[in-house]
């Protein structure tokens, strides 16, 4: 999954920092990165379902998606959990163009869009893992996740302020 987004290598800056709406056509530029993340990492045997991952996670549950259109259960099972991993940290995360939403936000978006752009069956993992505090938001400036499941805050040194 951390390598889902990998075609943005792709993508100008001036898109992928652009503050305001994207234009039609920088959209369409945008939306090449699943596909040139997918041939990125087609090379890659020693992950299983890499390719699936990069090319299919914007795809949408009722087929509205894209690369493809791909609906339901004909987009991999990988793709539909990377697609909700993805929109929490979206929703969760400060960005160029919006504040983080709240955890009450984000709960509501999972069910609002439940059988539309997600998985009914992984939104509703989420929003439980949301609501028992299993999932919370990751910031990037001062924590990481540990191979123990858990949110570690970085320490900071004279080395690494």
């Amino acid at each position: 999954a951390r390598l889902h987004d990998s075609g943005k290598i792709a993508i100008p800056d001036s898109i992928l920092n652009k503050p305001g709406r994207l234009t039609d056509a920088e959209f369409k530029v945008m939306k090449s990165h699943t596909t040139r993340g997918a041939a990125i990492l087609k090379g890659i045997s020693t992950i299983p379902q890499i390719v699936e991952g990069a090319r299919s996670h914007h795809e949408r549950y009722d087929g509205s998606g894209y690369p493809e259109g791909l609906s339901g259960e004909k987009i991999p099972f990988v793709a539909r959990i990377i697609c909700c991993a993805d929109c929490f940290d979206a929703m969760a995360s400060k960005r160029v163009y919006k504040e983080p939403f709240s955890l009450d936000v984000i709960i509501k978006e999972f069910k609002r869009c439940s059988g539309t752009q997600f998985d009914p069956g992984i939104a509703e993992v989420v929003v439980e893992m949301i609501s028992s505090g299993k999932l919370k938001p990751y910031s990037a400036e001062n924590t990481y996740l540990g191979s123990d499941g858990k949110t570690h805050r970085i320490r900071k040194t004279e080395d690494h302020p």
